[in-house]
């Protein structure tokens, strides 16, 4: 069961996604550092084609941000940043909860037994 496809396709989401929460805290931290370029985290696309081929896992990537940036050399943009930060924190929960259907499953067929 933890085997499975979902299993490992909702553990590499999960990581994922909790890379992507350290890459923002991370840039809204540094928002006022010059020089500084904002983090974006990749996974998604990897992901769907692991799924298809029927794997599954993937490990999310860390790349800059090739947005422009201020005077500072800074690109920071706090809105993206907060957008972002939502719009993780929505996913994380989806697939927490996702996660915790699966062991569910398997406690309810322990308990069967």
């Amino acid at each position: 069961m933890f085997d499975s496809v979902t299993a490992a396709a909702l553990t590499s989401a999960l990581d994922g996604l909790s890379m992507r929460q350290r890459a923002i805290a991370d840039n809204i931290a540094n928002i006022n550092t010059p020089g500084y370029h904002a983090k974006r985290v990749q996974f998604e696309e990897e992901l769907a084609a692991s799924v298809a081929d029927g794997n599954g896992s993937v490990t999310a990537s860390v790349g800059e941000s090739l947005e422009p940036t201020r005077l500072d050399g800074n690109n920071v943009n706090l809105d993206t940043e907060t957008l972002s930060n939502i719009d993780t924190v929505l996913r994380y929960q989806f697939a927490s909860q996702a996660m915790n259907g699966q062991f569910s499953a398997v406690r309810t067929a322990l308990r069967s037994s």
